[in-house]
């Protein structure tokens, strides 16, 4: 007896985006590495909202713009390895295969990682600023401290843009490297050892001194939370450094997702 032939559906829709993205956002915390290291850096930051809040001098000021930057300085460091986590997961546990069998076009599956990673920003910018509310309030309330609950917009819209950068870069890493302890350690080289023997070469070469504010990446993001704003020639910096730090692994790192073997 021979069997029936099988045929597909080719007509049948495709995943909705929107629940393609809702998916990897939850893949986000669904490891115990993702759920773990989410609630130990928000167990950092409320620790260092607490030593910022009961160790202010009691004649000084609390304001609201500095617990906010504090808080998310602290995360900001360590934002990126949640999307590092989404993206090499795939590879480290071998998921990569059911996947792309659910979701063949593998661009998709990249835009929708992208969306989840930018949840996780938006997510982080106002679980920072409760955070920081909270301890304004506590100074204000347990202290008696003087507090100014004035927060601009011009310092959310560039916590979120630095934020959103360092997300990208571990975005990146992770895609191109696909290795979970290798994307992690690249990243903080790129964040701490970069920069350092970039300022240092640029300290003992006179020609290099004018090309590394240019190509430093971290000191590029520090005018981002300046309360006096940024030049137009630090944007352009920021612009110029992210090009190169950022954009040039995640365009390398695209391209070795979607041709790179499921085994």
């Amino acid at each position: 007896m021979t069997q029936p032939a099988v045929t597909i559906d080719t007509q049948r829709p495709g995943i909705p985006f929107a629940r393609l993205s809702l998916v990897e956002f939850r893949k986000s915390f669904d490891t115990r590495a993702g759920r773990w290291f989410t609630i130990s850096i928000l167990i950092l930051a409320f620790a260092a909202m607490l030593i910022q809040t009961f160790l202010v001098p009691a004649g000084a000021a609390q304001d609201l713009n500095d617990m906010a930057l504090v808080q998310n300085s602290l995360l900001g460091i360590f934002v990126a390895i949640i999307p590092i986590l989404l993206v090499t997961q795939e590879w480290g546990q071998r998921t990569a295969l059911v996947t792309f069998s659910l979701e063949p076009r593998r661009g998709r599956v990249v835009l929708a990682k992208l969306v989840a990673s930018a949840l996780v920003v938006l997510g982080v910018l106002v679980i920072s600023v409760l955070i920081a509310l909270l301890g304004t309030a506590l100074a204000g309330g347990l202290r008696g401290i003087e507090v100014d609950w004035n927060l601009s917009a011009q310092m959310l819209r560039n916590i979120f843009i630095g934020n959103a950068i360092a997300t990208l870069l571990g975005f990146g890493i992770a895609l191109l490297l696909m290795n979970t302890p290798a994307a992690i350690v690249t990243y903080f080289v790129y964040m701490f050892v970069v920069p350092t023997v970039l300022n240092v070469a640029g300290a003992f070469l006179d020609w290099f001194a004018d090309i590394v504010p240019w190509i430093d990446f971290a000191s590029a993001q520090e005018p981002l939370l300046d309360s006096g704003g940024m030049s137009g020639e630090e944007w352009a910096q920021l612009a110029t450094s992210s090009l190169l730090w950022v954009g040039v692994p995640l365009a390398f790192g695209i391209w070795r997702w979607l041709r790179t073997e499921v085994k």
